[in-house]
């Protein structure tokens, strides 16, 4: 895997899963039930989970919700899943976490946002909450989002930059306020007693230059973990490409420690679409493995018949349903390459690129399907049992190497 200069910090441990230091970068996600709903909230957990989500979050925002995390937690240890929860808390955090003694205790990170933790006592409300981590050992994420940012700091800065000769504009005093606002929130969380490793922060905006912008500019003022994504992608193709080329030159820069994609699903749609994102883009980048990876052409005038579509479709399936077993017998087989190809052209040249493929015969070629495995010619298969000789070759291919 690329090994690219990651960004020096401090570990967090949220639970048992550590973000920071030289800790792989965690996928995370985030529930859209009503956590009151004891039962939808905790199918969906284990949705998320099984997807491949290390950190799951929950709205607290009411004492219905706070009263339901205790028995959310036992639900899913019921059914052998052990996720560290995370409570989203705006405005009444500091209500809900004192009254809710049960609640406290079972989260295993509270995400509190400056701007939202009060108006006329916030920094009162914020130490409530800060000394409820304390007394329950808990992190806290300080999630800075820019449209919910502290309007009196906001203010101040707006007025302090109109007086100078050359202003900045008003989009960089916000970065700068939203940087400002968490790290003057974590040095106060630190002043109340909070350890310095308790603390992870992220500034949420929604458009792809401005995430740049100042996730760079706060990855420089300090060495606490930073939990990486936007704060509205959107729908379908815009919110996976904006999160996509958002996120991505910031990893490559060694910025982010935990990611979330914060799609937004069609109604009645697959909440766990976004770890799936979020695993494809870290794979994508060579930053982590989860599955092999399977390279198809996209197809042309050689390529008429839409059986290698239907076949390579068939072979990513098949791995996706096989990881499960796989991921625990066959140790490293996620760092595996696939190729199905669907003409000469390129077929011969990706297949012997991969650790094992096949180039399967385009229109008016000869109706043969060579298979490499590891760069040497191994087979060449035809006929209609085509694909499932492939998988048992497959198959074969990873009880040698990773068994």
């Amino acid at each position: 895997m690329n090994s690219w200069n990651r960004r020096k910090s401090v570990a967090v441990a949220v639970g048992d899963v550590l973000i920071g230091g030289d800790n792989p970068v965690v996928v995370q996600s985030m529930t859209n039930t009503d956590t009151a709903d004891i039962e939808s909230t905790s199918t969906q957990i284990i949705e998320l989970v099984e997807a491949g989500s290390k950190l799951v979050r929950v709205t607290v925002n009411n004492n219905a919700a706070a009263k339901a995390i205790p028995e959310i937690l036992s639900r899913i240890q019921a059914e052998g899943i052990d996720v560290p929860i995370v409570g989203d808390f705006h405005y009444n955090g500091h209500i809900l976490l004192t009254d809710n003694p049960g609640c406290a205790r079972s989260l295993a990170k509270y995400r509190i946002n400056p701007g939202n933790v009060g108006t006329k006592h916030r920094d009162t409300n914020f130490q409530k909450i800060i000394e409820v981590a304390i007394s329950n050992n808990k992190p806290i994420r300080i999630g800075v989002n820019w449209g919910s940012l502290d309007q009196r700091l906001l203010t101040e800065m707006m007025d302090e930059n109109a007086k100078l000769t050359d202003p900045k504009s008003d989009r960089e005093v916000i970065f700068d306020a939203m940087v400002k606002s968490a790290m003057r929130s974590a040095e106060l969380a630190e002043e109340i007693g909070l350890a310095h490793n308790m603390i992870i922060l992220s500034a949420k905006v929604s458009e792809v230059p401005d995430l740049i912008q100042v996730y760079r500019l706060l990855s420089s003022q300090s060495d606490y973990p930073l939990h990486l994504g936007l704060t509205e992608a959107g729908i379908g193709i815009k919110g996976i490409v904006a999160t996509a080329v958002g996120i991505s030159p910031l990893l490559i820069e060694g910025i982010g420690d935990t990611i979330r994609v914060s799609l937004t699903p069609k109604p009645g749609g697959d909440r766990a679409e976004e770890v799936r994102v979020a695993r494809q883009i870290l794979q994508s980048l060579k930053i982590q493995s989860f599955e092999p990876q399977v390279t198809a052409c996209p197809g042309c005038g050689r390529t008429t018949s839409t059986f290698f579509q239907e076949m390579a479709q068939d072979i990513q399936t098949y791995i996706q349903d096989q990881m499960p077993i796989w991921r625990n017998d066959f140790p490293g087989v996620e760092e595996m390459t696939v190729a199905v190809m669907g003409c000469v052209v390129n077929g011969p040249g990706e297949s012997k690129h991969a650790n094992i493929g096949i180039s399967l015969p385009g229109t008016f070629e000869e109706p043969k399907a060579p298979i490499y495995v590891d760069g040497k010619h191994h087979s060449t298969l035809q006929g209609e049992g085509l694909v499932e000789e492939f998988k048992t070759i497959l198959d074969k291919y990873i009880r040698t190497n990773y068994g």
